[in-house]
């Protein structure tokens, strides 16, 4: 897919708080393709301890496929949400400096594509920081409001986590959210299979992001498995999206019953 390795694709200048991220030559295939790549930019963002930063986005000779479009898309959107203070992008080829000279002086001009990086960091440079003041993490949930979707049943060892008509509007209630079930699961002192109600659980697009790293993390730590049910199509669309590039099976389920019987099977595998 390309010569140079995805790691190597992002890098931070703190100064000047830009991830400046080179998708240059690129070509994607498939929506695996474009996972693994948001994969790793939302890991190498999660470890610089900041949330927010401004994107610059060299797209010189990128090509996607048609087929790999929508992830792109849906992922992109994500990403920019949950971290972006301000998106530009410059492309060095001849087709895009003759576009932007000749729309440049009418309504249709995108201020936020230019033809060279020097342009692209002018720009970036005009836009205000956002970090100065830091956005509050505040939940509008309660611990009691956590509190009573968490139970843990010995006879099945799961932990039952009831998401039905519960509300992920952005970070705030990812992070309040899983650093409940991980001070109840620490309390236990052992590891659980998890079986999670997802019945009209919605889950905003600037929450993915921290949802999807923190549930990981806690799977990682706590979970013998996880089966998810009731999930709705956009959320089981998302998770079986971000499966594709990473190494859990989503485990999804129509119905309470038909995960019970997956739990079923996922503890003679491990007997």
């Amino acid at each position: 897919m390309m010569a140079k390795r995805l790691e190597d694709r992002i890098h931070f200048l703190e100064d000047r708080q830009v991830a400046e991220i080179d998708l240059s030559e690129l070509t994607f295939e498939n929506s695996t393709q474009v996972n693994a790549f948001y994969d790793m930019l939302e890991a190498k963002l999660g470890e610089t301890g900041e949330d927010q930063w401004f994107f610059l986005i060299n797209f010189s000779g990128f090509r996607i496929d048609e087929n790999a479009w929508y992830t792109h898309h849906k992922r992109g959107k994500a990403l920019n949400l949950a971290h972006s203070m301000g998106t530009v992008r410059f492309d060095l080829s001849d087709e895009t400096r003759r576009q932007i000279e000749r729309t440049a002086a009418t309504e249709s001009f995108d201020p936020n594509l230019f033809a060279d990086r020097d342009a692209a960091m002018a720009r970036i440079a005009e836009f205000p920081t956002k970090r100065r003041v830091k956005r509050s993490l505040v939940t509008a949930y309660t611990e009691a409001d956590l509190a009573r979707r968490i139970s843990f049943d010995e006879t099945l060892e799961a932990m039952e986590v009831d998401l039905s008509e519960f509300v992920f509007h952005d970070s705030a209630d990812v992070h309040a959210f899983y650093d409940h079930v991980e001070a109840r699961l620490a309390a236990t002192g052992k590891r659980w299979f998890f079986l999670v109600d997802l019945q009209n659980c919605r889950i905003f697009e600037a929450a993915w992001v921290a949802y999807a790293q923190r549930g990981k993390a806690v799977n990682v730590k706590w979970s013998l498995g996880s089966v998810r049910y009731n999930t709705g199509s956009d959320t089981e669309e998302t998770i079986r999206m971000r499966a594709e590039s990473q190494s859990f099976r989503p485990n999804v389920r129509s119905g309470r019953e038909a995960a019970l019987a997956r739990l079923d099977e996922m503890k003679q595998a491990l007997a």
